[in-house]
């Protein structure tokens, strides 16, 4: 007698990425499940309606990312990635909404998300982002750069970057060339302890608080200088 195997079941656990799934529309809750389960290289460890839902149950199978809708009921994402953050850290969280709101990406932002792409975008788009956060990257659909881009072109009273060390440049490179943080390690030949001490004194020194907000300082640094230190 043979037994069915899921094409979730059948994947190493080693060797995916683990997602879960935070939005109270059922359709699009199961559309992004199924996308999962049937891409290599990633699973989902489970699917939540609201906050309250992913806040009790999402640590009975942690994922890697997370990717959460913004316009939940009652408590919105928002909210929900200040919640989850303080209570899993290491988890990383990439909003998905149908408005590119300046006000709501930024504050998503600050509550410590690490990507925000719009709902509409591509199947393979969503992937992408899903594996650029887990790698240490801060994922966005291209309307939503140009309006942190738009937002970090104000006159700024102090060269903000030009007060990080040789070091810190280095690091802040590899992290927006999207190298994780054992990579940005390995390619400095230092300790991923040491990369997280020289990334908080980058957002101390950049007045930010997240590698998306970093890296669109760098990105707009860029677009009227061809390198961070010139």
């Amino acid at each position: 007698m043979s037994t069915y195997i899921t094409p979730m079941e059948a994947k190493r656990n080693d060797d995916i990425i683990k997602v879960a799934i935070v939005d109270d529309d059922e359709d699009i809750r199961n559309g992004l499940r199924w996308m999962l389960e049937y891409s290599e290289g990633y699973s989902c460890t489970g699917v939540y309606k609201s906050c309250a839902d992913a806040r009790e149950h999402i640590g009975a199978n942690l994922p890697d990312v997370v990717l959460m809708d913004i316009g939940l009921p009652e408590q919105n994402g928002i909210e929900c990635v200040r919640i989850l953050k303080a209570m899993y850290p290491d988890i990383q969280i990439v909003m998905q909404t149908v408005y590119s709101d300046d006000e709501k990406i930024f504050e998503s932002l600050r509550a410590g998300a690490v990507g925000y792409i719009l709902k509409k975008s591509q199947t393979v788009k969503v992937l992408q982002a899903i594996s650029d956060a887990h790698a240490g990257g801060a994922p966005m659909s291209g309307e939503i750069a140009r309006r942190v881009l738009n937002f970090f072109s104000q006159p700024q009273p102090v060269d903000e970057i030009g007060t990080l060390s040789d070091r810190e440049i280095e690091v802040l490179e590899a992290l927006v060339e999207g190298h994780s943080y054992k990579a940005i390690a390995e390619k400095l030949f230092v300790s991923v302890h040491t990369v997280r001490f020289h990334l908080h004194n980058i957002y101390e020194k950049l007045h930010v608080t997240s590698r998306a907000e970093a890296v669109a300082k760098v990105m707009l640094r860029r677009g009227s200088s061809p390198s961070l230190g010139g």
